[in-house]
């Protein structure tokens, strides 16, 4: 959501850079048309393809207050139009390092959990003494035929050792054994998962990145095609409709730039998450 507000904020200026543009141009085909350089009419084409904008402008405004509504609910934080929202110039990526996802350190409580189950299971077979004392003041005291008040005490060793547990305890621990097996394939999977997810994230990173080149080729090409139509369009070699269908190509190129600018830092971020940094 967050990178579709700063994409929309990318179009707009396009947009409005466009706009400037026709706007410069109107001006000079009304002078022309004034002059009798240039046919009649010929001012409508740019004054349509400038409310053209204007809509698309007005369009892209109410999808900008939709995607900062549903950005506002999901963190829980009021935003609106005033909101400035930074267009971060650099997603840094660290393709050298490991994994750091907070499911290996549950893989690792889980283990460590089934080991001192397992240690706690060992110690149920093992004998366990214990010492007990009793004392206390009273007629008769332990010698029944001695009717006097006298204190006395009594002193233990109690041994408790469980032999016969019918194979209980070797059971238990090879569930706990199982239990282990299954933790250790579950985070093995869990690797290659993440590890897969990875490399199509870094197949992304290097597609866009050539994308963006070529993109910065094409916008060259157009600004070329553009500048050599405008000089036409001023001696009256072609018509409006050729200026407007060229300056839209430029536009396209410029916004898939945009757009491709917008993915390769959504592909970092991905990466990033997937990653754990």
């Amino acid at each position: 959501l967050y990178l579709s507000l700063l994409l929309l904020d990318d179009k707009k200026l396009l947009l409005n850079t466009k706009k400037d543009v026709l706007n410069s141009k109107l001006q000079e085909i009304k002078a022309g048309i004034k002059n009798g350089v240039i046919i009649p009419t010929s001012d409508a084409i740019i004054a349509s393809e400038i409310l053209k904008v204007k809509q698309q402008i007005l369009e892209l405004k109410a999808n900008q207050k939709v995607v900062i509504a549903n950005l506002s609910i999901l963190i829980g934080q009021p935003l609106n139009n005033t909101t400035l929202f930074i267009n971060p110039k650099e997603i840094a990526t660290n393709t050298s390092s490991g994994i750091q996802r907070p499911e290996l350190d549950l893989f690792l409580l889980k283990k460590e959990q089934l080991d001192a189950s397992e240690i706690a299971l060992s110690k149920q077979k093992a004998p366990k003494i214990m010492g007990f004392a009793t004392g206390g003041y009273g007629n008769p005291g332990l010698n029944m035929l001695d009717n006097s008040f006298q204190g006395f005490y009594t002193l233990g060793v109690q041994l408790n050792w469980n032999i016969f547990d019918w194979n209980a305890t070797k059971k238990q621990q090879q569930i706990l054994h199982i239990n282990k097996d299954i933790i250790d394939s579950e985070k093995e999977v869990f690797n290659l998962n993440t590890q897969i997810d990875l490399q199509q994230e870094i197949s992304e990173i290097e597609k866009l990145k050539s994308f963006i080149k070529l993109d910065n080729d094409i916008i060259a090409l157009r600004k070329t095609v553009l500048k050599s139509v405008e000089a036409q369009l001023k001696n009256d070699v072609v018509t409006p409709s050729t200026y407007i269908t060229e300056l839209s190509n430029l536009f396209e190129a410029q916004n898939n730039l945009s757009i491709h600018k917008k993915q390769l830092k959504l592909a970092k971020i991905n990466y990033n998450t997937i990653k754990g940094n």
